[in-house]
C-alpha cells in the first residue's frame, strides 16, 4: 500500500471510489474543477491510498485557519477493516497539527452506520450541542 498526497490526476480514481460506496454524499462540489480548487487550497491535508496504481482510499482535509474539516474518508469495500482509513486519517491529522489546527470537524449522514462506527472507534464524538445547517448558493 502506498500513501501520498492527492493530486488532481487522482480524480478519476477517487470519484470512481466515491461512487462505489454507499453512504458517500456527493454533489456538484465534487466535480473535477471543484476538487482541483480544494486541492490547491489544501495541498498537504488531502491523501490517497494506492494499491497497484489504483486509488483504493481517500481523505480530503481542509481548514479555515482555525478548524480542520474532513471530507470523503473512503476505502474500497474489499479493503476495509485493514487500517487504511486509520492511516489516511493519521496523515491528514498530522498535517493539520503541523499547520497549527487544534480542532477538527466532520459530517456523517445519520444512516451511514458503518461510517459512524468507524469514527466512534477512532475516538470521535457526536456533538449534541450543535446543529449543522446548510444553504445551496447555486
Amino acid at each position: 500500500m502506498k500513501y501520498r498526497q492527492m493530486k488532481i490526476s487522482d480524480y478519476d480514481g477517487a470519484i470512481a471510489l466515491w461512487n462505489s460506496l454507499p453512504g458517500m454524499g456527493l454533489s456538484g462540489a465534487d466535480q473535477k474543477d471543484e476538487i482541483r480548487k480544494f486541492l490547491e487550497m489544501n495541498p498537504l491535508t488531502c491523501w490517497i491510498a494506492e494499491k497497484n496504481s489504483t486509488v483504493v482510499g481517500t481523505i480530503l482535509g481542509g481548514n479555515d485557519g482555525r478548524r480542520g474539516y474532513i471530507y470523503h474518508l473512503a476505502v474500497s469495500t474489499d479493503l476495509q477493516n485493514q487500517g487504511i482509513g486509520k492511516t489516511l486519517l493519521a496523515h491528514c491529522l498530522e498535517a493539520f497539527q503541523k499547520a497549527g489546527i487544534q480542532k477538527c470537524h466532520l459530517m456523517v449522514y445519520h444512516d451511514n452506520h458503518a461510517g459512524i462506527s468507524f469514527w466512534d472507534h477512532a475516538g470521535w464524538v457526536i456533538r449534541k450541542d450543535v446543529l449543522t445547517m446548510s444553504k445551496d448558493l447555486q
